[in-house]
Formats: C-alpha cells, structure tokens, sequence
C-alpha cells in the first residue's frame, strides 16, 4: 500500500509539471434547456431557436456559474447571456441556461432585456457587469435595436440592480462596444468600469458611485494599418480598421490606483494609462501625454482579449497562432519577453476569450469565429470548446513564471466604507475533471461516474485535476485544423503579395 502511494504521488508530481490547458467542454453544435420539450419544438418551428447561427464568444466564472455569451449575429439565438451550472452532474457538452431568465433576455425589450451581449465580467461584490451592446446582425446588415447599456446583476439573487444607458455624447456613428475591464477600489461603490470602442476610437469609462460615463479618444486608440492582415485556420482575410479591443486593469499599485493596458485588434503594440487618468472626467481633454508607449509583441501577435493575474502576469489570446501567450510587466515588452503558454491548432482555432477567476484558474474558451463568419463551419466536426488551467502552471518553465505575492487583506478604517468579502478556498463539487476554490456553502453532492483510478494529474494550490479521457482530452495538434470552404470575399494573397517587413515600436514605457 505504501509503495502504491508513493508510486501515485510521483506521477501526480510529474504530470502536474506539465499540465497546461485541460479541455473542460466541448461542443459540434450549441443548445439550450428548456421548461419543456413541447417550448423547445415550437421554438425550433417557429425559427426562435436556429442551433447553426449560435457562436459563443465570451466567458467568466462566478462561484458555480460559467457564464458564456452568445451574440445575435444572426437569427434564432433565445438567449445571449447564460451559464452552465459547474455544481450540476458533468455532461461534456452542456446545453445553455438562460441568465437570469428567457424573458431576461428578450430581443428588442430594451428597458428589462437583453439584445446582444460580447463579453462580461463578475468583481469582488457578487456583482455580475453585463453590456448590451443592443444591436441585431452583423455588418453590414446590423440593426441598432436598443441603446448602448451597462447591466449589473446581483449574482446572490440573479436581480438587475442597475440598468444604465451610455451618453450621446458617449458614443459615435460607428461605435462597437466589445470589451470591458474593471477597476475595483476599497469598497464596492468605489468601482469603475472601462470599455473599448473598437470601431469608434474611443475609451468610455463609468463610474458607479457617481452613476456617470466618459468618453477618451486618443490616436493610440486606433489600428495600425500595416498590420491589418490576418491568415487564420486557413482563411486570410483584412481586418484593417479594428482599433482598440483587447483592455486588462493591473494589480492596484502603491498609489491606490491602477494601471489600464489595451491594444487595437489590428496592432501588435501594447498601450497603457494609468486610471488615476481615467478615474478622472476632467481628463477627457488634455491628458494626451498620460497615455504611453508600452512596447511590441512581435509578428503575429493579433489579439482581442487580456486579462492580468495578481502576480502582474498579462495572458492573452493569440488568434494568429492558435495560442494563448504571457508577458510579465516585471520585464520590457518585446518580442523575447513574450512566451507561449499554450498552443493548440486544432482545439484553439481563435481563442476568443481568456478570464482568470479569483481561484487564479485560467478560462478560455474558442469558437472558430473567423471560419463562422467568412466560410462555414462544419457542425460534424468540434467547434467550440471550453479550457481551464492554472496560472502557475501554465506560466511554469517560460519567462512570465513568478511566485504569487503574499498579500494582507486593506480593512477600511472609516465605518462609512464597506469592505469586500472575499471568498473561501474551499474545493467545491464541479465536473470531476475540474477541482476549484468553491464560494458555495452547504453544497450538495453531485451524482458522478468519477473513478479514481483515472485520475493522472493534480495541481496545486488551486487542485486542477484531469481525468484522461483519449477523445476528449488530448489535443489534436498533429492535424491543424484548415476551414474548408470560403467565401467569395476571402482573398488568399500569393507569397510576392505577403509583407515580410517588421514593424518595430522603439518607444518604450
């Protein structure tokens, strides 16, 4: 027996060290749950449900939700905002629960529903930021049906607590609204929330407290057009005139404030600004200087989502490569301080969104948009897919591994400010291939087929777990996936055609 134990725990330690990405869900085609059988054929009769028009795009973990957002490009999508229950018996391809509600996300109800929702992000206070950004289709056939809104969902009671409509003054004739990054002070009022306007230029920050919204423009807002190229799954296409997307909020520093660093889709430089800047309303004008420089990835480092661990580690999704990489702000930004994590190009076909849950167990999740939107995907075949891992080991061995700090929880002095109330680090009872700090209290257990003689790697602390499931786990990379149909406005360009030049940014940060 204690040869047998000893045995085990040598191969936990040496599958640990080389744990990356664990494939958590994967799906051909999307569904969603029902009342009733009876509710889902009328809906598919009635065209309310069309399962080949849905594309999953964003992500962020809460507790035991997975919240996953699928935007009404085009018809028959019931729902834009749901979540897969984590504490529920594990099925590999879940269908969507509406969040809150079906009738919360009604198409066109723009005073109690919810149109069309990108990304999405939970904070400190059980607070659930939701934008709609109220548009229906995709260009050039989008329709404007409800107003710009920033909705905040109290997840303790899945209630709306605040429904708030962007300025005119916000937005612009070709505004996108696609990302959103927070900025969460001592208390819950002192929370700021930021989002990039791609295709308008512009930086719009909110304050709660305040109840206010403001609008930034600056030129290191817009796309670089030597970069505007992109070649993924096979397809090459032009996405020239994407600007500001991908926006990630730093640790607070010691001066109480943090910093903000964003991209344009079409650029592989990086930019920052300090949110003592952007906290600001009066900053609107003349605070051109305050935003810097922060330095170049390299070549075909196109991405839309980042997000920053406590430790000052960045991961972000590198749609180019079918990879997420890594860059630690101890060190300069440059293409040698720049590491893969993580590369996949059969599952990570477009890495859409990256999320990093207080647990610092990294979410990701890909979707083949390109292939959706330019060609057509193939529903015999994997098309969406969900991952999990954790930050320590996926940044294990490369440039960005750091040690987590240790930290002293800020208890306010003053009786008028309410502190956060952190979460437990209690395992909590999801899929048996996912072990995660849990923030549920009197969790039931879930009815599982789990087998502990299949179990081949822990990870701790953050006990990230793996069952070894040959269709389901291990990753396809010897065969990269190419889409095999194009549309006419796909262009593949000859190699006389391909720029083989480097754009290099020499100001540094």
């Amino acid at each position: 027996m204690v040869n047998r134990i000893l045995i085990f725990c040598g191969l936990i330690a040496v599958a640990s060290a080389t744990v990356k990405l664990q494939e958590v869900y994967s799906w051909n085609i999307m569904d969603w749950n029902y009342p009733d059988q009876y509710l889902k054929q009328q809906a598919l009769q009635t065209g309310a449900l069309v399962r080949q028009n849905a594309l999953p795009v964003g992500i962020e973990r809460w507790r035991n939700k997975l919240f996953v957002s699928v935007p009404r490009w085009r018809p028959g999508i019931p729902a834009t905002l749901n979540y897969i229950p984590l504490d529920a018996p594990y099925e590999p391809s879940p269908k969507l629960t509406p969040y809150p509600s079906f009738k919360g996300n009604e198409l066109g109800n723009c005073e109690t529903g919810l149109t069309t929702v990108y990304r999405i992000k939970a904070d400190k206070c059980d607070r659930l930021w939701v934008l709609d950004v109220g548009t229906y289709g995709y260009d050039p056939n989008v329709t404007n049906v409800c107003p710009y809104s920033i909705n905040v969902y109290d997840l303790n009671t899945d209630q709306r607590i605040r429904r708030y409509v962007f300025r005119p003054e916000d937005i612009v004739s070709t505004t996108f609204i696609a990302n959103i990054a927070l900025d969460e002070g001592l208390t819950c009022d002192d929370t700021f929330a930021y989002f990039s306007d791609e295709l308008g230029y512009g930086l719009i920050a909110y304050s709660w407290e305040q109840n206010k919204s403001w609008r930034f423009s600056h030129s290191y807002f817009m796309p670089d057009p030597l970069v505007g190229d992109f070649n993924i799954a096979g397809l090459n296409f032009q996405w020239g005139a994407e600007g500001i997307f991908g926006i990630s909020a730093s640790p607070m520093g010691a001066d109480g404030f943090r910093t903000l660093y964003f991209s344009p889709l079409s650029s592989y430089t990086e930019f920052a600004v300090s949110t003592r800047i952007l906290r600001d309303e009066t900053k609107v004008t003349g605070s051109y200087k305050d935003f810097k420089v922060v330095g170049t990835r390299g070549r075909d480092t196109h991405t839309t989502s980042k997000v920053m661990d406590v430790t000052g580690v960045q991961l972000f999704n590198l749609i180019d490569q079918n990879a997420i990489g890594c860059w630690s702000t101890n060190f300069a930004l440059k293409p040698q301080n720049i590491a893969i994590v993580d590369k996949d190009d059969v599952g990570l076909v477009f890495p859409c969104d990256i999320k990093i849950d207080e647990g610092r167990n990294v979410w990701v999740i890909s979707d083949r948009m390109p292939v959706f939107l330019e060609s057509e995907l193939n529903y015999g075949d994997i098309n969406f897919r969900i991952y999990v891992g954790s930050v320590d080991s996926l940044t294990q061995g490369t440039v960005c591994e750091t040690s987590p700090p240790v930290t002293t929880p800020i208890i306010p002095t003053s009786p008028m400010l309410k502190p956060f109330l952190y979460h437990d680090n209690s395992v909590s009872r999801v899929p048996p291939r996912i072990l995660l700090p849990n923030t549920l209290t009197n969790a039931k257990p879930m009815t599982s087929t789990f087998n502990p003689q299949h179990l081949t790697s822990i990870s701790s602390p953050n006990a990230i777990s793996r069952l070894y499931n040959p269709f389901i786990n291990t990753k396809q990379t010897s065969k990269p996936f190419i889409a095999s149909q194009q549309s006419p406005g796909i262009h593949n360009n000859p190699w006389w055609l391909k720029n083989t030049g480097e754009y290099r940014v020499e100001e540094t940060y």
